[in-house]
Order: C-alpha cells, then sequence, then structure tokens
C-alpha cells in the first residue's frame, strides 16, 4: 500500500484548521508496527519512525534503550523498511535516524530505499544545514521530505535558510538537551515556534520535551502541531502497543480542543 505524501498531506490537513500530531515510534522494537497502526487509528496525522542507531546523540534514555533492545534483536535499516509497505496505514510516514547511515549507503541510494518503501519524509539530525546540499538533492529528486532542525539558540539569520530548505514540516526544537518527558513544557518552545512562523509558511511542529496532553495543547496554541516521542515509546515498553494508540486518542483530544 502507497502511504500518502507528507508534505501534501500536512499542509491540507494545516490549512483545513486540524492541529497535527506525529508520534514518534522505535522501529525494531517489540510491538512496533501495531503501535504504528494504533497511531493512525487514533487519530495521528503522520508517524515517524525510528531507525535504531548504535550512537544516537539526540535521543534520551527511553529512546536510547528502546533502540539498543532493537539493535540487540537484530534490527538493521533495511529490517524496518522491509515492514514499511506492510503496515497498511494511511497516513504519511517517515524516518528518523543518523546520517551515518545515510552515509554508508550514499544519499541517492538511501533515498530510494526510502521511497521504494512508502517513506515520504527524513529526519537528519546530525546533518548540519551547511552540509545538507547533496543529501536533500538526492531526497527531492526521490520525493522524501527532507525535515530541518530549528534549534532555540538559532539567531534570526539563520532560521530563514533553515525553513528555505525544509520540506514537510520544519522541526521546531523545544528545548536544549535531548528528548524525554519532562514536568513542564519549556519556554524556548513556544518562543522558537512563534519566530519560526514569522518567517515560514510551511508547517511548524515542536518536539523534544512534549511530554503529555496538556503541554501539547500548550504548544499548538503557537506551533501548528506536535510531535512526541519518549512518552509514546515509555508506553510502548511498559504497556504496549493498545496503551500507545489510547495515548495519541487522548493527546488529539486534547490539542482539538484548542
Amino acid at each position: 500500500m502507497t502511504t500518502p505524501d507528507l508534505a501534501t498531506s500536512l499542509r491540507a490537513l494545516r490549512d483545513g484548521g486540524r492541529k497535527l500530531l506525529v508520534p514518534y515510534i522505535t522501529g525494531g522494537y517489540p510491538g512496533w508496527q501495531d503501535a504504528i497502526r494504533a497511531c493512525a487509528a487514533n487519530g495521528a496525522d503522520a508517524v515517524e519512525i525510528g531507525i535504531p542507531f548504535s550512537d544516537p546523540v539526540m535521543d534520551g534514555p527511553v529512546i536510547q534503550q528502546a533502540s539498543q533492545a532493537a539493535l540487540e534483536g537484530g534490527t538493521t535499516p533495511q529490517s524496518v523498511l522491509e515492514e514499511v509497505p506492510s503496515l497498511d496505514v494511511d497516513i504519511p510516514l517517515a524516518v528518523m535516524t543518523y546520517y551515518n547511515l545515510v552515509h554508508h549507503d550514499g544519499p541517492i541510494r538511501f533515498a530510494s530505499r526510502l521511497a521504494e518503501a512508502g517513506v515520504t519524509g527524513a529526519i537528519l539530525p546530525d546533518l548540519p544545514l551547511e552540509e545538507s546540499d547533496e543529501w536533500a538533492a538526492a531526497a527531492d529528486d526521490a520525493g522524501v521530505a527532507t525535515i530541518m532542525l530549528a534549534a532555540p539558540t538559532a539567531p534570526d539569520d539563520r532560521l530563514p535558510r533553515i525553513v528555505e530548505r525544509a520540506r514537510g514540516f520544519v522541526y521546531s526544537v523545544g528545548l536544549l538537551g535531548v528528548t524525554g518527558e519532562r514536568d513542564t513544557l519549556a519556554e524556548t518552545a513556544t518562543a522558537l515556534a512563534e519566530r519560526l512562523k514569522a518567517v515560514t509558511d510551511t508547517p511548524v511542529l515542536v518536539g523534544v520535551g512534549v511530554s503529555n496532553a496538556e503541554q501539547a495543547a500548550t504548544a499548538v496554541q503557537v506551533a501548528d502541531g506536535v510531535i512526541q516521542g519518549a512518552s509514546m515509546v515509555r508506553r510502548l515498553m511498559e504497556s504496549g502497543p493498545d496503551e500507545v494508540g489510547r495515548y495519541v486518542a487522548e493527546v488529539r483530544a486534547a490539542i482539538d480542543a484548542v
């Protein structure tokens, strides 16, 4: 089954007044396929699939633990991508991984493998804007949206360059540091989203540190949507796919009420 195009789908939903919800699920962790199906069934607008990597510099303890378990279980980039067509969901799918895996294949081959699997977006958090041209060109040619990240520390003159290169959506990093659940939503999360929305019409989604439904509702008062990783993956590890679906429905209801 062909999944929808990420950029086209998210923009249409945003333009229709919907706040966007993109859960992150670690590919290869036991139950990950059913967790993605549960996300799709309960109101997710896209899903970000983590391709496990041995040195995940952006990931906090929860996602690191899930990635390590997946790797120990024999997960490879190829094994994750081979499963994507059988997920049979009607929402776009993106991957999040690290540039070492792209470099290993070469940008053209890696982008082609994503496209062949039905993946229409990619997040590479350790690939700086200044070094992204080769990958971004290959991804554009393959129909894979390169989702650029913007950090809270980015000066104003850098943001237009980031959003010009971004496809699909702009990943507004909520705070400095790694992914993980936190008691409160950092003030930097909404401040950066506001700065980005002032310079782009591409959807702006806040990720890193959006830890529950209440924080998601706060974030979307400014941003176009949220990405939630650690809170999703923790529920998958502790309680399984059904609990992921229940939580997605909870967040969906909270952001729909804004």
